[in-house]
């Protein structure tokens, strides 16, 4: 291979595994959709409440059952055949979705409507993201999982680059009937992507679902400090450093564009992530995953600092409306959020290559359950402190505070975990 093209992604598990190949089409084309439903109910709150901490809440609302289904659900993922724990997930969040769809085409839905539907997505989401991952390891080879990790991450690129973006654009033109409407569609793709794949059931001893199961992962996870620390990690970056929240917000009062740019920020996010993945060839062959992590935690932060800054700038420049945005402002927020999206990218490929290369077979459901709430709870504590802290002060304050804490504390945990920086991905050691 040459030098130029050992920087692009990887391509090999596509061609190792048909199944992957079609897990992953299936998994591109129900997350677009599924974006679409977030951000689109995300701007339905702020249309029906103006209020940005009632957006947050919708993630919130979510973070308990998200934790409880992510526990139990990786439990599931151990001890039944997970091609079918992940169709019946899967099944859930069609149903919820549908029923949005109807409940706006007819005019019903409420805030709790909202709320409540949004809830049982999380949950199902939950459940079926932790049993896809851990399928993953089983149908390709330990060697190529930094590189389907990378295409996972392509994956994300254009779901959160796609979605967002044409929800913004659908929820301006059509109305939100349309765009969850699409959403429906959309998500029978990932039924074709599980349907083919093969029974899979855990190998080594299966635990069955309940306390035992509970407190099997969790000795396991005690004696995990490398996976414990990337979990801690992610944890920080996600609670001071996710402005999600604050987009719909920016859009209306403080860079102007209103749902546009919501939905424009939201994508430049995936456009890093997608653009680190496509240029992923040298990070994936980089064996010291300690380090990596640490490092793009660290640039994460950076990047969400340099955002305060920018709407630091905003907020004393000329007042922005819908119609006569400031673009120029919008430019280098974008520029920056692709940054994090970016090095959150990188992050993501080392914590999943961990995860999968170094947990057991047996457990890595429930590990796997672990993960998907640390990656989806973090936001949602982050939302939280995000939505909240902009209420009681201002839009700019929570992103360029969050940034510095994030690089303070991750740079503080770093120089006390000397195993987790040594962390070998040739010997994978939880």
């Amino acid at each position: 291979m040459s030098t130029a093209r050992s920087h692009l992604i990887d391509l090999s598990p596509l061609k190792a595994s048909p199944a992957f190949a079609r897990m992953w089409i299936g998994s591109v084309l129900a997350g677009i959709g599924g974006q679409l439903t977030i951000v689109t109910v995300m701007l339905h709150v702020f249309a029906l409440t103006g209020s940005t901490f009632a957006v947050s809440m919708i993630a919130v609302a979510g973070l308990v059952p998200m934790i409880l289904a992510g526990l139990y659900g990786g439990m599931l993922a151990d001890a039944f055949d997970r091609r079918r724990v992940a169709l019946i997930a899967a099944t859930v969040t069609f149903a919820s979705t549908g029923l949005l769809a109807a409940l706006t085409w007819t005019g019903a839905e409420t805030i709790w409507w909202l709320y409540v539907l949004s809830i049982i997505n999380s949950a199902a989401n939950s459940v079926g993201m932790a049993t896809r991952t851990a399928i993953v390891p089983r149908l390709i080879p330990r060697d190529l999982l930094a590189a389907a990790s990378a295409l996972n991450g392509v994956a994300f690129g254009l779901t959160v680059m796609a979605g967002p973006a044409l929800a913004g654009i659908l929820v301006a033109l059509t109305g939100y009937g349309w765009t969850y409407t699409i959403d429906v569609v959309l998500m029978l793709s990932m039924f074709l992507g599980l349907w083919t794949l093969p029974s899979l059931r855990p190998e080594g001893e299966v635990v069955r679902p309940g306390l035992a199961s509970l407190v099997d992962g969790w000795r396991f996870l005690r004696r995990a400090s490398n996976i414990r620390t990337q979990y801690v990690m992610d944890i920080i970056a996600m609670t001071f450093g996710q402005p999600l929240v604050l987009f719909p917000a920016l859009g209306t009062v403080l860079l102007g564009g209103g749902a546009v740019t919501t939905g424009i920020l939201t994508a430049a996010v995936a456009v890093g992530t997608f653009t680190s993945s496509l240029f992923s060839g040298r990070v994936v062959q980089y064996r010291w995953h300690g380090r990596g992590i640490e490092r793009a935690v660290e640039a994460y932060g950076a990047s969400i600092m340099g955002f305060g800054v920018v709407l630091l700038i905003g907020a004393f420049s000329a007042p922005a409306t819908e119609k006569l945005p400031n673009v120029g402002l919008i430019v280098a927020a974008c520029i920056l959020l692709a940054a994090s999206g970016a090095s959150d990218n990188v992050s993501s490929i080392y914590r999943n290559t961990m995860m999968q290369a170094s947990v057991p077979d047996s457990m890595r459901g429930r590990l796997q359950g672990v993960f998907i709430i640390v990656v989806a709870g973090g936001p949602r504590v982050g939302a939280l402190y995000a939505g909240t802290l902009a209420s009681l002060t201002t839009l700019w304050f929570p992103p360029l505070l969050g940034g510095f804490l994030v690089i303070a504390l991750v740079a503080l945990l770093a120089r006390r975990s000397t195993r987790f920086r040594a962390y070998d991905a040739e010997n994978p050691e939880p």
